[in-house]
């Protein structure tokens, strides 16, 4: 049949087109011909084609097994559009009801449905099995086929039952498709599909649209990411985080900055995710944010961007997911902000998981690790990664090969490795052979004997962190290879027996540094770029506004909030509002003077006011600060609201305090005069009048410590309060 069958008549008839990609012909043919094939091809190669195509010219149903229910919907859709009547495509799975499920086997049944979408677990059900015995099955297609193997990065059991349950059906011709797998996957996939002997075609993995990057995950990575979209609004774009607690976060923050954006994740309810597909296909949203572990199934060739959140536990996750970019062969950008500690807690996860599991586990995270930090062509070590060799030494299109570092000579660093490997018989691990290089007597290492070995700590004197780097690049560079098969222990190749006995010149680049920031939600202060004679104007019109309220003029702004301002330049109500210790009420009352003064001020010295970016944050801490206000309406004594909290009375207090600078009215009248007597209240309160500082220490000293750290500021809080309240009254007046 396939030799008789016109394929590119039929391929222009149904999609078209007036030719194929790469492989597609003879992958089509080798199916058409009876054989089991397996297809690996990058994510936009064109691999459904490969199975819808034959599936529509073939006598009978082809059953496509899926593990995506939303790649189901939308590619059923697809290929219902293309056709004449619309019902050549169906899909069973969970989000069906009976009468649903009971009209697509009608369908089926009569000879109309040319392709059946089904999800692995649906396949296994027993009335399903009888179902399909029923029909003529064209072949079977195994799509998303890495997911068969424990060794792929989105491994599922289910998928495992696959070759049984075609064994209970009916046997028929099966392909199996995936967009990344390397060596051990491929195996295992043939073997537990029971096609070793399938015709197999594999594409090259260079996706050369898309250019790659990795950024240091600071504290600032929100702020990051919404100025990168920002930067290519109205451009459709995914973003991928570990968490379903964190896509929903993101997905907020990222709204509050007025970005089109929806959560995608398994959690939500199906009928949400269906909504939130159409509206990403239809461009009603711009950005979705998805778990890592929840395949998207979202087939869009536009997407510009592909954020990592979070990095991923594997490369072929990576790989996979940074492929739904620039399928169109448009613009392809790929973030991936990467901090160590995100890795520490994918270590975590696999904790009680069986000991082979976390094993592969870890090698995973180890090769995810080796392409975040290291300095080399990041095209260069996904390729590797995939078997297959990068040839340039510059791919022009990664944040290592156009910002490239120096390179420092590593010859005798390479030997040293290659002369380790060499005395530990080729029989351990990366991170095993560093420490014998080293001289880290380890207990592995005593039991084994080998710290009495004589090439036991022979680059001792050495920098540490060229280990890695070494080890790394003599990988890229053939020198050595990685036994997969054996629990990833280094071997030894032909190329690096010779280096050993002919040493050359081996040029190497360092890794790059990533050290965690400690998570920390101090404020910016700026005071090290701030604008000195700005700060200095804004000082004398707080003094001046002082004067004329009679209040101290730390009431009115504190020195940090001056200091923003002389570095920001806030120039209306609303950008004064970024800054620290102003809330909306102060904005409204002093802003007016310091915005118009900071407006000449930049007019007259032709400065130009830096583009900061606005980050809106969602309700989250601001949640306990709301807590705590109404506690205090509701006269709750101060240890009990804390307590409530989980804080310290120290912490409470210090909330209190932010919550009152921010310009809220607080009255704690009724705790103070529960536990402190009139005289004391009122010395302290005098005091503060009096005082050009609220300064804490300041205050202690000058009280001579008669007064205990928490009255003083349970005082200074009651009289920021009173004196807010008392300046807006008076603002009111004068209008």
């Amino acid at each position: 049949m396939a030799k008789d069958t016109n394929l590119l008549q039929q391929l222009k008839h149904y999609f078209g087109f007036d030719k194929f990609k790469g492989d597609q012909e003879a992958i089509i043919l080798s199916l058409m011909e009876g054989h089991d094939t397996f297809v690996l091809m990058p994510t936009g190669g064109g691999k459904s084609l490969c199975y819808q195509l034959p599936s529509l010219i073939m006598e009978g149903t082809a059953i496509v097994i899926s593990p995506l229910i939303a790649l189901m919907k939308n590619q059923v859709d697809v290929i219902n559009g293309m056709s004449e009547d619309g019902t050549v495509a169906h899909y069973l799975n969970s989000s069906l009801n009976k009468s649903a499920i009971q009209q697509v086997m009608d369908n089926v049944r009569s000879g109309k449905t040319k392709l059946l979408y089904v999800a692995p677990e649906s396949l296994n059900k027993e009335e399903y099995v009888e179902f399909l015995k029923s029909i003529h099955i064209s072949f079977y297609a195994i799509d998303e086929a890495h997911c068969i193997s424990e060794w792929g990065h989105d491994f599922r059991p289910e998928y495992r039952n696959i070759r049984p349950t075609i064994n209970k059906i009916g046997n028929a011709p099966v392909i199996a498709l995936t967009a990344t797998a390397t060596d051990k996957v491929r195996t295992d996939i043939k073997k537990s599909l029971g096609i070793m002997d399938a015709h197999e075609f594999k594409s090259s993995f260079n996706r050369a649209n898309l250019y790659y990057e990795v950024r240091p995950k600071t504290n600032d990575v929100d702020k990051q990411i919404i100025k990168f979209i920002r930067q290519h609004e109205g451009k459709s774009g995914i973003i991928y985080c570990l968490s379903r607690k964190k896509v929903e976060e993101l997905a907020e923050v990222l709204k509050a900055n007025n970005i089109k954006a929806a959560p995608y994740h398994a959690g939500l309810d199906s009928a949400t995710r269906s909504q939130t597909q159409d509206d990403f296909l239809m461009e009603r949203i711009d950005v979705i944010v998805a778990t890592i572990a929840f395949g998207m199934g979202i087939d869009k060739p536009d997407v510009r961007f592909v954020i990592h959140y979070d990095i991923p536990k594997s490369l072929e996750g990576y790989y996979q997911e940074t492929g739904r970019a620039g399928r169109d062969g448009g613009e392809g950008l790929c973030i991936a902000f990467y901090a160590q500690k995100d890795l520490k807690k994918l270590e975590k996860f696999m904790e009680g998981k069986p000991v082979a599991e976390q094993d592969i586990g870890r090698q995973l995270l180890q090769e995810t690790e080796a392409y975040a930090e290291s300095s080399v062509c990041r095209r260069k070590m996904l390729l590797h990664y995939f078997g297959e060799e990068y040839p340039k030494d510059n791919c022009c299109m990664c944040d290592n090969c156009l910002h490239p570092k120096k390179k420092i000579e590593a010859m005798n660093q390479l030997l040293i490795v290659l002369q380790a490997v060499k005395a530990l018989k080729e029989n351990f691990r990366q991170e095993y052979v560093i420490d014998f290089v080293k001289g880290r007597a380890t207990d592995d290492q005593k039991d084994h004997k080998h710290n009495e070995l004589e090439d036991f700590g022979a680059g001792e004197d050495e920098d540490p962190k060229i280990w890695n780097p070494v080890v790394r690049q003599a990988l890229l560079a053939g020198y050595l290879k990685k036994d997969v098969e054996n629990y990833g222990l280094l071997k030894l190749t032909a190329a690096g027996k010779r280096f050993m006995k002919s040493p050359t010149s081996f040029m190497i680049v360092m890794d790059a540094e990533f050290k965690d920031e400690e998570d920390d939600d101090t404020p910016l202060t700026g005071t090290a770029v701030l604008d000195p004679e700005l700060f200095s104007m804004l000082k004398n019109l707080r003094k001046k506004i002082a004067r004329k309220l009679e209040i101290p003029p730390y009431v009115i702004f504190q020195d940090v909030s001056l200091e923003q301002m002389a570095m920001m330049y806030p120039i209306n109500e609303e950008e004064l509002q970024n800054i620290q210790g102003v809330g909306a009420g102060k904005a409204k009352r002093y802003g007016k003077e310091f915005c118009e003064l900071i407006r000449q001020h930049c007019e007259e010295n032709h400065i130009e006011r830096p583009e900061e970016l606005r980050v809106r944050t969602v309700a989250k801490k601001s949640m306990q600060k709301v807590k705590i206000i109404q506690s205090i309406d509701r006269q709750l004594p101060l240890d009990d609201i804390a307590s409530a909290e989980g804080l310290d009375f120290d912490d409470l207090l210090t909330k209190i305090e932010e919550i009152v600078y921010s310009g809220t009215k607080l009255n704690i009248d009724y705790f103070l005069e529960d536990v402190y007597d009139d005289d004391t209240i009122n010395d302290i309160y005098d005091y503060f009048m009096d005082s050009e500082t609220d300064s804490l220490d300041v205050a202690m000293e000058e009280l001579d410590g008669d007064y205990s750290e928490d009255v003083i500021r349970l005082v200074r809080i009651k009289f920021l309060s009173e004196k807010k309240a008392s300046v807006f009254f008076q603002s009111l007046v004068c209008c």
